[in-house]
């Protein structure tokens, strides 16, 4: 299926509701920034930022005439503080803002920045992107339901995310996945189906291999590899439901062949359960912060009526539960969902104790 046809043109970005504010007040995502969105914007020039095989990123360099960029670089190191440390200026004599990156490419337009420490030379990125009330259901669900706490922070119509490490998968798979082990190869592939899982879970949508990063971790005897999201912007909008399985995207048809080859039917099937006996487990954990959370998306506008209604229908001839039926919304899509994956757990361990007790 082609990229056109299983992607919509244009997202719009959905305004953050009250009650989505008020949630992120209440587990300190909401902080006051010295810096908005709008002022990386007053850049008076540019270049293009090449790669190593000088080709274009797709990212442009941006300045600023002297008086902005020293006020805009105070501000990002006190961006730094917040969003890092403890929000103090004492570290801010030993930061440098080495580089403003601007992106035109996607619907978020995001500018990443570069802060390094002076006294060692370690640096680090930060993206600063427009507020997105779909962004932010996006990161608060990746914090909740996948193995990784993401650190972001929102004040009015301004994001910022802290980098996610990572290989990105597109290169990845061009430059690494063929000096790999077979072994290694293996593990990759179990890795995509809990991924793939994953995704189709939560709702999180347009994982293309740009989209995510496989982080490469050395034990004592073996190299571990993971995947994990780095763009959320595609959260509960779509209405195909193959956009939020990864392994329809072109772009990852070579993981899907790892797939293929590498694991057989019922290791692909153990794995599916397993993630989804994970994700189960953690929304039992986060329990009380979800129910905020899809409070705050049950009463949210974050999609299209018409994808409301596609969605709902093709989740439910998938899975054959009357509740997606009844869902008014993507919040309620979204719930739906979550519910299903934790009703199942639940109803399985019962079953499986009651059983335990028969014997």
């Amino acid at each position: 299926m082609s990229e056109e046809r299983l992607m919509s043109k244009k997202k719009p970005a959905y305004p953050v509701t009250e009650q989505l504010n008020s949630y992120l007040r209440e587990y300190n995502r909401n902080i006051r920034i010295p810096i908005f969105y709008e002022d990386l914007l007053r850049f008076s020039g540019s270049v293009v930022v090449y790669d190593e095989n000088d080709e274009d990123t797709l990212w442009v360099r941006v300045f600023y005439n002297e008086f902005d960029r020293e006020e805009i670089d105070l501000s990002l190191k006190r961006v730094y503080s917040i969003l890092i440390s403890d929000g103090s200026d004492s570290i801010i004599q030993y930061l440098n803002v080495d580089s403003i990156d601007y992106c035109t490419f996607g619907n978020s337009k995001p500018f990443r920045i570069k802060v390094r420490n002076i006294l060692n030379d370690n640096y680090t990125y930060f993206y600063v992107k427009k507020t997105d009330a779909s962004r932010i259901y996006g990161l608060e669900l990746e914090h909740m339901l996948s193995p990784y706490n993401l650190n972001f922070l929102v004040y009015k119509d301004t994001l910022i995310e802290e980098h996610i490490a990572g290989i990105p998968g597109d290169v990845f798979i061009k430059e690494f996945l063929p000096q790999c082990t077979e072994m290694e190869k293996s593990q990759i592939a179990k890795e995509f189906v809990k991924f793939n899982e994953r995704c189709m879970i939560r709702l999180l949508g347009d994982m293309r291999s740009y989209n995510y990063v496989i982080v490469a971790t050395h034990d004592f005897d073996h190299v571990v590899y993971k995947i994990r999201a780095i763009d959320f912007d595609q959260q509960s909008f779509e209405g195909k439901f193959k956009v939020y399985r990864p392994q329809f995207f072109k772009e990852n048809n070579v993981m899907v062949k790892l797939v293929r080859d590498k694991l057989q039917r019922s290791s692909v099937d153990q794995y599916k359960i397993e993630e989804r006996s994970i994700v189960a487990k953690r929304l039992i954990s986060y329990n009380e912060r979800m129910e905020e959370l899809l409070a705050c998306a049950r009463h949210d506008v974050i999609s299209l009526p018409e994808n409301v209604e596609r969605l709902k229908v093709e989740i439910l001839n998938f899975v054959q539960d009357v509740e997606f039926k009844k869902a008014a919304n993507m919040g309620e899509i979204l719930e739906a969902a979550l519910d299903f994956v934790k009703r199942n757990y639940q109803d399985y361990n019962i079953s499986k104790r009651l059983f335990n007790l028969g014997d």
